[in-house]
């Protein structure tokens, strides 16, 4: 008896101390984790749940399936506790039939708490139990072994079968003892071993004498049992409530584990190896010779949960906004932008730059890095500029997104105009607020637009017939209604349509246009958010038109809102992509750079710098010259997002230079001329003139410059060394030639090294202007200090515009100039640094829910047209190999 006692001491004082340690361990999680309360799952319970939470303090959510259930009822249970994340741990108190492999391995191993899933057998086979769990049971045997203070040689299995067995086995031999299988024998029985482990009773006659015997009879539910190595009768040595325990402790660690998953990850990042050669194949050639890795993997290299990614295909996905919050506290990274000099037609390479640039960061020289690309219109991809894959494609469907939510805000401008020109105040407010089972009621929109409207009632029969008439009639004037159907196609026929033509129109046809796709609002609006919430606000404040009153008409008065947010929920999470090296690239937006201000998200650009760690790069792009992106850029998102860049890099070309010192002029489709093809040091010279300028607007925020020389195959070595020392010498504070097109990332290690050392500076980044200035001082500013105009000239519509805008309350917007890119000034054939001129103001425009004004400045198309011999002839699809033909 005295032996006995001691056991149950001991085992009391085991399960004594397992709870104490659970205690505190939650403690811990709860002080750094506040919100967090790690929840066991229980289907067909058996654990009480007041004992869970009165001894140790954890959730318990208990699921009873019915006992008719099938197997896949069950799964279609677990996989839902999978995806809860308010569940770490699953355990299955199920009859035997019920757990078949299937079933097992349908828990998710993370949270398999009782060790049964093949992946978590497998671990402890392999000794690795650092991400997984052991069966509980096997573990309370060996605590229990251990405690005691019994080491054994010989221990033999008997009746033990299935994920225990090979549990049990392995924790044993791992633990220094030989292990035999066997079933019921008495003469196996009575050979000399140490311990027996068994399933069911056997006779005592059939042990010899200081045999330890432990039976696992049922598992928990008949409890476990010890035998003394010197007395032949067994005792009860620990119940059901001390493995239950053993579980608690897997959920309590699954938790720990849970919270350290959460934080920042160190990269692992694998980069790919590319094989430059000579002469340079095409891009398309190049691409298809690279074999990416599986996005999932690249996700996991740098950091990303598997719930925080959602696949599209193998080589893209989408990344959810959850990383923001659980990154919050983690420090930012370096924001690198790259801008450049004012283009060609033909583009001078800034996004090549930026692939090039963080390629050499993190592939040679181990730096995390990230580049933030804009997403191409579909519009030039058959027009002039040609295509890139999925890239120019339909990628993740995001401008479709923008096209259909920016269309039905059309449809529902011209329905809203139809249905109050034909029907009468109280036709109207029956069909906006129906009966549905003899219930009227305004829905949330609803209710929005009567409080706006200082009607203070929730019953609709309590209106009366002048604020129902206030409620049903938006009364927006045909004439002044503002917003635009587009397309993501270059179409020259729709710039200027009549809709409403058909006999069920009943005469209310109006003029109108079509523009491109990412000229849309919406893609501007999606561009600068920070989140649904805000995206959803955003879109609600969109002005449409005008009442004939005057009054702006918002998406929120259309009723709208909700159905753009539901359209748009998919596209506010940013597209991860990879570079040819296998660097990370986040692909997502892409507003027009002439009328919205060309930049690539906020969202992006923030679930990136929190992913590098503070030690790493953020590369993002402002579109077409820097007195056009870059200027948005710093005077728009960054105002918008918070940020503060650390270094702009400057691209510019030898191609680009000549064209600025009087070289002829550059056309898309057509050879070039043997100016650019030939040494030209003095045209070379005199281009960088723009150059030098673009460097000055940049150190106008007060952030420092590294010009980036984009080399082609025609540039000399002297006019390489010619545009670097010009550079230098204008204030840049390194200039490098860049040969990533041809080398890859090697290829812009100077760049990258550059990079790094002037981004370690400190700046004394600035707005250009207050956003308290009066429109036209911001518009003046922009044109003086960035154009080098000497003055503004607003045409009669434009100040009447500002004098609109002041009384709507929208004066302290900040500035969007809509105007060419192929100048500094209002002219595009005006190279270098125009001076001596006015800049002509013909309209004024605003866009409330991006949240700015965009003056235009001269003549600004918002739809492209088609050339004579448009990319497409040359696209193709192989219908054997399904291979894209014609790219480039």
């Amino acid at each position: 008896m005295c032996l006995m006692v001691k056991c149950a001491i001991c085992v009391h004082l085991i399960y004594s101390d397992i709870v104490q340690k659970c205690r505190e361990e939650l403690k811990a999680i709860r002080e750094t984790n506040p919100d967090l309360k790690p929840t066991l799952a229980i289907i067909q319970c058996y654990i009480p749940a007041d004992f869970v939470s009165t001894q140790i303090g954890l959730n318990v959510m208990q699921i009873c399936l019915p006992h008719q259930c099938t197997e896949d009822e069950v799964i279609d249970e677990i996989l839902r506790l999978n995806e809860d994340s308010r569940v770490h741990g699953i355990f299955l108190h199920l009859p035997q039939s019920f757990l078949s492999r299937s079933v097992r391995n349908a828990i998710k191993p993370q949270k398999d708490v009782d060790g049964v899933s093949d992946l978590n057998v497998g671990r402890v086979v392999l000794g690795d139990q650092r991400d997984g769990f052991a069966s509980p049971v096997a573990g309370a045997v060996l605590e229990m072994l251990a405690r005691h203070g019994v080491y054994l040689f010989m221990a033999v299995l008997v009746g033990v079968e299935g994920p225990l067995k090979a549990t049990i086995q392995c924790l044993l031999q791992n633990n220094g003892m030989m292990v035999q299988t066997c079933q019921w024998s008495s003469k196996i029985l009575q050979k000399q071993r140490d311990i027996w482990l068994n399933h069911e009773s056997f006779p005592p006659t059939w042990i010899r004498p200081g045999v330890a015997v432990i039976n696992l009879s049922s598992a928990l539910m008949e409890g476990t049992f010890l035998q003394s190595k010197s007395i032949n009768c067994h005792f009860e040595v620990f119940t059901e409530m001390f493995v239950a325990v053993v579980i608690c402790q897997h959920v309590v660690r699954s938790s720990t584990r849970w919270i350290q998953e959460q934080q920042y990850q160190p990269w692992r990042l694998r980069p790919l190896k590319l094989q430059p050669l000579s002469p340079v194949p095409s891009d398309i050639e190049i691409s298809r010779a690279q074999t990416p890795k599986p996005i999932s993997q690249l996700a996991q290299e740098i950091g990303l949960l598997p719930e925080e990614l959602e696949a599209y295909g193998n080589t893209k996905a989408k990344v959810h906004l959850s990383l923001l919050n659980r990154l919050q506290h983690q420090p930012n990274g370096k924001y690198v932008l790259v801008a450049g000099i004012t283009p060609t037609p033909l583009g001078e390479g800034k996004s090549t730059v930026t692939t090039g640039l963080v390629q050499a960061l993190s592939a040679h020289l181990k730096l995390n890095s990230f580049a933030c690309l804009r997403q191409p219109s579909q519009g030039p991809t058959f027009g002039v500029k040609g295509v890139f894959l999925c890239f120019n494609l339909h990628l993740t469907g995001d401008i479709h997104a923008i096209t259909a939510a920016n269309n039905l805000v059309a449809a529902a401008i011209d329905a809203r105009i139809l249905h109050e020109a034909t029907q009468s105040d109280k036709a109207m407010y029956r069909r906006l607020v129906p009966s549905v089972n003899s219930v009227r009621c305004f829905s949330p929109i609803q209710m929005a637009r009567l409080q706006r409207l200082g009607i203070n009632k929730s019953d609709p029969s309590d209106l009366t017939p002048e604020e129902v008439r206030a409620f049903v009639r938006l009364d927006l004037d045909p004439e002044k209604v503002t917003w635009q159907r587009v397309v993501d196609t270059n179409d020259r026929f729709l710039r200027k349509i009549t809709v409403g033509q058909a006999n069920t129109e009943k005469g209310h046809a109006r003029q109108t246009q079509f523009d491109i796709a990412v000229a849309s609002e919406i893609m501007a609006i999606l561009a600068l958010t920070d989140g649904l919430a805000d995206m959803r606000a955003r879109l609600g404040r969109m002005v449409v038109g005008s009442n004939r009153n005057g009054q702006p008409i918002t998406a929120d008065d259309l009723g709208v809102t909700g159905a753009l947010a539901v359209l748009m929920k998919d596209a506010i999470k940013p597209t991860l992509m990879q570079t040819l090296e296998g660097t990370p690239v986040f692909v997502h937006a892409g507003p027009f750079a002439n009328i919205a201000h060309g930049n690539s998200s906020v969202l992006a650009d923030k679930l990136a710098l929190k992913l590098v760690g503070e030690e790493g790069f953020v590369v993002t792009e402002a579109g077409f010259g820097a007195d056009i992106g870059m200027e948005k850029f710093f005077n728009i998102k960054c105002r918008t997002s918070g940020l503060k860049p650390d270094v702009v890099v400057l691209v510019a070309t030898v191609r680009a230079l000549k064209m600025h010192g009087g070289g002829p002029n550059v056309t898309a489709g057509v050879p070039l001329p043997k100016e650019y093809i030939n040494e030209n040091l003095q045209l070379v010279a005199d281009g960088c003139s723009n150059l030098k300028k673009q460097i000055q607007i940049a150190h106008l925020f007060g952030v420092p410059v590294v010009v980036a020389l984009n080399v082609f195959k025609t540039d000399t070595q002297a006019e390489i060394e010619l545009v670097c020392r010009i550079a230098e010498a204008s204030g840049a504070s390194a200039a490098v030639q860049c040969h990533h097109w041809s080398r890859g990332g090697r290829g812009s290690v100077e760049l990258a090294q550059a990079v790094k050392k002037v981004a370690s500076q400190k700046n004394n980044f600035q707005f250009l202007y207050n956003l308290q200035d009066s429109i036209v001082e911001k518009i003046r500013t922009i044109a003086q200090k960035v154009y080098g105009a000497d003055d503004i000239e607003l045409s009669p519509e434009a100040q009447a515009k500002i004098d609109y805008y002041n009384q709507q309350g929208f004066g302290a917007l900040p500035i969007c100039m809509a105007k060419t890119h192929l100048s500094l000034s209002h002219m595009p054939e005006k190279k270098g640094v125009p001076t001596g001129f006015i800049l002509p103001i013909r309209d004024i425009r605003a866009s409330i829910g991006a949240g700015f004004i965009y003056p235009l400045v001269g003549t600004m198309s918002t739809m492209p047209g088609l050339p004579t011999r448009p990319c497409f002839y040359d696209i193709d699809l192989d219908p054997v190999t399904e291979e894209i033909k014609g790219l480039f």
